[in-house]
């Protein structure tokens, strides 16, 4: 073969060779961002429960409704919106999302009845429910071929949020009361500003038609494992159901645990929930590319095994070293959530919006459902004892062996993209 037919050859293959995928760290920080703003304000509602016990006289039960109202409400829409999306992308759904948490923030401040909270605690929860599925897919649109890094941009700025909830307590509901969630609706404000940026980028990018080609040829599941992946998606949602649960229990009353216990005040009791939830985060943003390295099953596996012993061992250690426990545990078995949001979008490719809905819808309804199932136990048979029973939770991570392994989720959708 010629020279000059060796160089055609070469140029054809490479115009035939698929492009580059960049990642786009700048999109990727922005949703991150107002990640941390949706969730913040999402923390709110945890933050101010030892303010609305004292000041409306709220029982464990009761505040339970109140975790479980949120959680359950934007569990319920999380599907339904990300099932709309994928077939209408609407980018419009990024600052409509924040303008109902806006809302609820308002309402929220100027409640004064327990049923105007539960009201206020829905529109926070409508917010969420749309943020989180276009969130995921902005996020999968500026992953490049990082997928696992970019989840975890992503969902760190969200459990960066969350793990505010402690300080929120000490730093203005204890001094400034309910009225001071006031402050929040500056947040959602700004938080609006953004998502009007990234769904003019969002939108833009859905025109580019090798994009959306890309994205549709992405992985088809072959029609006779249908079967073998629904199993694999119960058992990733048992996972989630576990999760969910461990750390339910632990943001909602583990700072009653400690009041009740070592007699420290709501403020200090909330600075040890911020410690597992901060480190939560922490752990949020290695487990992606901690993922990408050793494998999605091997890290989940990882994320509850590592855990379970230092769960068990949490009830009974002195407050020192409940603080020690409380920040491991909180990193480590919350290092597999954007993993779980990751492995659950290869299980069924092209159903981004979808997928990611059903997921991290599921972990906000079942740590609700965990919030109130929990409420009533405790006010049946005590904190201590319900604390001891759920440090038992991250046992059941063994499940995780029943879950394909990544290279043999791949060949089940015809080499998806990781």
């Amino acid at each position: 073969m010629s020279s000059s037919s060796l160089s055609k050859t070469t140029a054809g293959q490479q115009t035939t060779q698929p492009p580059i995928k960049r990642t786009i760290f700048g999109v990727l920080l922005a949703i991150s961002l107002v990640h941390l703003f949706n969730d913040s304000m999402q923390s709110v509602i945890p933050a101010i429960f030892p303010i609305l016990k004292e000041t409306m006289n709220l029982n464990y039960t009761q505040i339970g409704w109140i975790a479980f109202t949120i959680n359950f409400t934007a569990s319920i829409m999380q599907p339904f919106v990300g099932l709309f999306s994928d077939k209408r992308p609407t980018p419009a759904l990024l600052p409509i999302g924040m303008a109902f948490t806006f809302t609820g923030m308002l309402l929220l401040a100027l409640a004064d009845t327990y049923t105007a909270v539960l009201v206020a605690v829905v529109f926070v929860g409508l917010g969420s429910a749309a943020f989180h599925p276009e969130g995921s897919k902005v996020s999968n649109l500026a992953a490049g071929s990082r997928r696992g890094l970019a989840q975890s941009i992503f969902q760190v700025g969200g459990n960066a949020g969350q793990s505010l909830a402690p300080l929120l307590t000490s730093l203005i509901f204890v001094p400034y009361g309910q009225f001071g969630a006031i402050g929040f609706t500056g947040v959602a404000a700004a938080g609006i500003i953004v998502q009007i940026f990234i769904a003019r980028w969002y939108g833009n990018t859905l025109r580019d038609t090798s994009i959306a080609k890309r994205q549709q040829t992405a992985g088809v599941i072959r029609p006779e494992l249908k079967q073998r992946i629904a199993f694999a998606m119960v058992v990733l949602i048992m996972l989630v159901f576990v999760r969910s649960w461990y750390v339910s229990s632990i943001g909602s009353y583990y700072s009653f645990l400690l009041i009740d216990t070592f007699h420290t005040n709501v403020g200090e009791a909330q600075l040890y929930v911020f410690l597992f939830l901060a480190a939560g985060a922490v752990g949020t943003f290695f487990g992606g590319p901690l993922a990408d390295r050793f494998g999605k099953r091997n890290l989940i596996f990882t994320s509850m095994a590592a855990a379970a012993p230092l769960a068990l061992l949490l009830p009974y250690a002195n407050l020192f070293w409940t603080g020690v426990l409380l920040a491991l545990v909180g990193f480590i078995v919350t290092s597999s959530f954007s993993v779980t949001v990751v492995y659950a979008q290869m299980l069924v490719p092209g159903r981004i919006g979808t997928v990611s809905g059903l997921i991290t819808g599921l972990a906000f309804g079942l740590g609700g459902v965990g919030a109130l199932v929990l409420g009533n136990w405790i006010d049946a048979i005590g904190i201590s004892p319900v604390m001891q029973l759920c440090s038992f939770l991250p046992l059941l991570g063994a499940f995780t062996f029943l879950l394909p392994t990544d290279r043999k989720l791949n060949e089940w959708t015809n080499g998806a993209s990781e």
